[in-house]
């Protein structure tokens, strides 16, 4: 974590152990990414209730790269937040949750399937060079005749399946393939179920 972690307690005593044990569920939370530039915990213990007496509240907000996570958990008056460890425990299982959401729709917004990417073409224009492909994970991608491996650009037809590698810096023109192959068959069809035939 780049910056230090701050714990602040609202109407409640600080307390060594807890701050021991907010460190430690700090700790955890690293390990699930290790990219966290900040966490702020705040404790509070604003709310009398008439049945259960103090419960705690626990905020936990964390940063990471382009955004910031936030729990705020009071469980509505659950009997067991009259216990500090407990209600530190379920503020960073939440976050936890919450912190493992963000870093799978980091890696991808579509889970990469196992294997090269494949796709099918949708274009093909011979007299300019190039052609589009629709991958299996829904983007369109140009490629140029001189990306296309055993120089079979003039045999590939609209639908074939390819197999393709797609460049990881983006051009002015949107996803492209540095190596396209023509196989056999799709192991996933990119085609909505509607539209078949």
């Amino acid at each position: 974590m780049q910056s230090p972690l701050e714990i602040a307690f609202m109407h409640v005593a600080p307390s060594d152990e807890i701050k021991a044990l907010v460190a430690e569920k700090v700790a955890s939370l690293d390990g699930v990414y290790g990219g966290i530039t900040s966490c702020h915990v705040y404790i509070s213990a604003p709310h009398q209730s008439q049945r259960q007496g103090n419960l705690f509240e626990v905020t936990v907000e964390v940063r990471v790269p382009g955004s910031e996570l936030v729990v705020h958990h009071h469980k509505k008056d659950v009997p067991e937040h009259e216990h500090l460890r407990v209600a530190v425990r379920d503020a960073f299982a939440a976050m936890d949750k919450e912190l493992k959401r963000w870093k799978d729709q980091v890696k991808g917004e579509v889970k990469a399937h196992d294997g090269p990417l494949q796709g099918r073409v949708t274009e093909i224009h011979r007299d300019e060079d190039y052609g589009q492909i629709i991958a299996t994970d829904q983007r369109l991608v140009y490629f140029h005749r001189n990306s296309v491996v055993d120089g079979s650009f003039d045999e590939l037809r609209p639908r074939d399946p390819v197999e393709l590698v797609v460049r990881s810096d983006e051009s002015e023109i949107g996803p492209q393939a540095s190596t396209v192959r023509r196989i056999g068959a799709l192991e996933f069809d990119p085609t909505p179920k509607g539209s078949r035939r």
